[in-house]
């Protein structure tokens, strides 16, 4: 008999245990993904690391997914990887922070826009004229690239300051279905030029006389599902980590009386990386075609496929959404397209071209500091 109460004991001092250790097990794994985790310098500086390793790792992957599946669908997969990116952030943001978090999108959307337009394409027009005197590219691909562009970023970034049936840089919910949509039809319009109707006007002009002639790459069934494995999983470790860094960005900014939208900037300037690299190395070897495709690729994607994901959570969640740029904003965002056009319109490059966007990027971070 003693035995038996032994015996109970004994069993309902493990079941404890082993309650008690799951309940700390699943604490630790919940303060690690909702951001709890706030005060460790090393949590931090390891999941920045993980986090950009993730973005990178995710564009790789999805351009390894392009190469097997061929296009149109390659450069779908492409723009919805890195759309998932950028609205899982956002959303994460917003969802945590509510009202405080509406004009996150649009800070980021514009964000990017801004170092896509100055930034990618400065350096590339830079590099490239250093490298190489001059540069030539398709002007019709450009001109698709730019009309598309433009009537995307009124519809998004402009109107919203201007309408009359919300107060404030608000759309109404029937306004925001129509941006939305607009968005999605000219983007698939675009990707319809680039992949099947007008896809000769895309190709790269001009090729490295010094780089090897590569051999075509023959993607096997093996390297394409362990593309897509990885993919998964770096858009996983992506959004859960978003929510983390999250607010240690936001804090270390605050901390040095910077304005939040700087945070937007950051965070496109993450999501960006990837496209930046491979846009320089394409301008260094003589490929500003494929520079300028992915630069105005990204930017398309960046807004037609983000605000109307966003727009539509929003909706769901009947969460508040700022699109509208104050006046400023929108003078610094004409100059540069303004600036772009120009500088595209005659189909060869030149350095003073890439000076000038690098002072508009300069200029739009100056501002947003010093307003």
């Amino acid at each position: 008999m003693d035995y038996i109460v032994q015996m109970n004991i004994k069993n309902i001092r493990n079941e404890t245990i082993t309650s008690v250790d799951n309940h700390h097990s699943n604490i630790s794994v919940d303060s690690f993904f909702s951001g709890l985790v706030d005060g460790s310098s090393f949590f931090q500086i390891v999941a920045s690391i993980l986090l950009i390793l993730s973005v990178m790792s995710a564009v790789h992957h999805s351009e390894i997914i392009a190469e097997r599946v061929g296009e149109p669908y390659g450069t779908i997969i492409l723009a919805i990887s890195i759309t998932v990116i950028e609205v899982s952030i956002i959303v994460s943001l917003m969802l945590s922070e509510g009202s405080e978090a509406a004009s996150l999108a649009r800070d980021t959307v514009y964000a990017a826009t801004m170092l896509i337009l100055n930034g990618i394409i400065g350096l590339c027009l830079l590099i490239g004229g250093l490298k190489h005197y001059e540069q030539n590219f398709s002007t019709s691909s450009v001109t698709i690239g730019l009309v598309s562009l433009v009537s995307i970023i009124v519809f998004t970034l402009v109107f919203p300051t201007f309408t009359e049936s919300v107060h404030g840089s608000y759309y109404s919910v029937p306004q925001l279905v129509f941006a939305s949509g607009a968005c999605l039809v000219i983007y698939g319009s675009f990707l319809f030029a680039q992949t099947t109707r007008y896809r000769q006007y895309f190709l790269t002009i001009g090729d490295d006389e010094n780089e090897n002639i590569a051999e075509p790459v023959v993607i096997n069934n093996k390297t394409f599902y362990t593309s897509l494995v990885f993919l998964l999983v770096s858009l996983g470790i992506v959004v859960l980590l978003a929510k983390t860094l999250s607010p240690t960005i936001e804090s270390i900014i605050v901390s040095y009386n910077l304005p939040k939208a700087l945070v937007g900037v950051v965070i496109a300037a993450i999501i960006l990386l990837p496209e930046a690299i491979a846009a320089i190395i394409a301008a260094r070897k003589n490929r500003l075609q494929t520079s300028l495709n992915l630069a105005l690729g990204s930017a398309l994607a960046s807004i037609g496929l983000t605000i109307p994901s966003v727009a539509a959570v929003c909706i769901m969640m009947d969460m508040p959404i700022i699109l509208g740029l104050d006046i400023k904003s929108i003078v610094l965002l004409a100059l540069s397209v303004f600036t772009v056009m120009l500088s595209l319109s005659k189909g060869k490059s030149n350095i003073v071209y890439g000076v000038v966007l690098l002072v508009n990027l300069f200029a739009f971070i100056f501002l947003m500091i010093y307003p």
